[in-house]
Order: structure tokens, then C-alpha cells, then sequence
């Protein structure tokens, strides 16, 4: 499907005042800011257009690839509690985007091409509203729940909470690496929310996300082996 794909374009995120680790959407990885191996990531894997929604200062200022742009985002979808969906509208609203979207978080940068790639074959069956990448979970969370009172209510089948460990299905869990979607269909939603969500899995060692120092310092080391 690669071939004859329609062109798409990708955003990346970025935000400074990180907690966790500050300054490090831009910190060096690799020799290179963080945010690149997302830029650099999204081109290599056939991006027309990469959007940049950022309030960085420097990032703003930075003199990028060809077919990169960068969007101002406002004080007001800065802050720690702001979820993604605000931000995402306000940069293909700015941009004016239409078509195939790739939401990619510069915070995942061992995601390779292959994962962007296989995200865009899943999503081009048109089965789906929304394709996400995923990496294996630990399936013991079927036998958890919810607090009502003195109620327990179970996650999921009521079964799970007195199954072996062993025996439970496969759960996976959302890694934050790759989202795909139709730039229409996000605006007039407004949220991610589909009961058509398709997946692409990726493993554990790429799924890695960047929230700490020593979130950075082990995808550092996973890159210099690459190497």
C-alpha cells in the first residue's frame, strides 16, 4: 500500500515546562534535539507536510527541513492538565490541514519508519477511525476494579479476577507513538473517542516513552547500540 499512499501529513507536539525532565523536548539525544528524531522520522517515512505545534521559543526560531512548518501554540493549551485533543484541533486549524493525519510525540523517539508505516497500511483499509500503536501490557490488570462504595466492580468479565495470571487473554496498552486519523473527522469529533480504533503493535524496547532522566538516558543507550 506504500506506493500508492496519499500524502499525509504529521504533527508533533512539543511542549516546554516538562516536570519530569526540563527541557527536554530539546535536550540532545543522539547528537541531535529530541523533537528531530521526530521531524527527521516523520520525513523518512514520507510526510508531504510536518507540523510543529510548540510554544519553545527556540524550536520556534529553528531553521528546519523542507516541508516543515512550525504553529505558535497560545499560553492557554500550555499548561500541565491540557489534554491532546485542544492542542491537535488548534494546529490543523492554524495549518489548515486536510487528509491523512500522523500524530507522532517527539517523547517516543526509538518508533521507526516501519511503525509509521504499518499504522498507515492498517488505517488505509478504512475499517477504522483512528489506528494507534500498542505494545504488550501486563495481563494481570483483567483481575483488577473499581471502587462503589463497598462494591467491587470488576474491569472487565468478572471471570479475570479469579483466572491464573496465565490463563488470562493478551492485553496490550496504548504507547503514545504513533496515532492516525482523518484531519475531518478529528475536527469534527473533537476527541479521539472511536469504536473503530485499529492497532499496529509495536515491542516493548521501541515503545519506550521519555518522561525522566532515566527515561532519556536508556533511549540513549538503546540508540547507541543501534548504531
Amino acid at each position: 500500500m506504500t506506493s500508492s499512499r496519499s500524502p499525509w501529513t504529521a504533527v508533533i507536539p512539543l511542549r516546554g515546562g516538562s516536570k519530569g525532565l526540563p527541557g527536554k523536548n530539546t535536550r540532545l539525544l543522539a547528537g541531535k534535539p529530541l523533537y528531530r528524531h521526530a521531524v527527521d522520522l516523520a520525513l523518512a517515512a514520507g510526510a508531504q507536510r510536518v507540523i510543529v505545534t510548540t510554544n519553545i521559543p527556540e524550536v520556534l526560531s529553528a531553521t528546519l527541513p523542507a516541508g516543515v512548518q512550525t504553529v505558535e501554540r497560545p499560553a492557554e493549551l500550555c499548561g500541565d492538565d491540557v489534554p491532546m485533543a485542544p492542542v491537535l484541533a488548534h494546529a490543523l486549524q492554524c495549518a489548515s490541514c486536510e487528509g491523512t493525519l500522523v500524530l507522532l510525540q517527539a517523547t517516543s523517539p526509538l518508533r521507526e519508519v516501519v511503525d509509521v508505516q504499518a499504522a498507515l497500511d492498517v488505517f488505509d483499509t478504512g475499517q477504522h477511525e483512528l489506528v494507534m500503536s500498542v505494545t504488550e501490557a501486563d495481563r494481570g490488570v483483567l483481575k483488577w476494579g473499581l471502587v462503589e462504595g463497598d462494591r467491587f466492580v470488576p474491569l472487565s468479565d468478572p471471570i479475570h479476577c479469579f483466572s491464573n495470571r496465565q490463563s488470562l487473554p493478551p492485553v496490550v496498552r496504548p504507547n503514545g507513538a504513533v496515532y492516525v486519523m482523518q484531519a475531518e473527522w478529528f475536527l469534527a469529533s473533537g476527541s479521539f473517542v472511536s469504536e473503530r480504533i485499529g492497532l499496529v503493535q509495536m515491542s516493548p524496547e521501541r515503545s519506550q516513552d521519555i518522561d525522566t532522566l532515566a527515561d532519556f538516558e536508556r533511549c540513549e543507550a538503546a540508540l547507541a547500540i543501534q548504531k
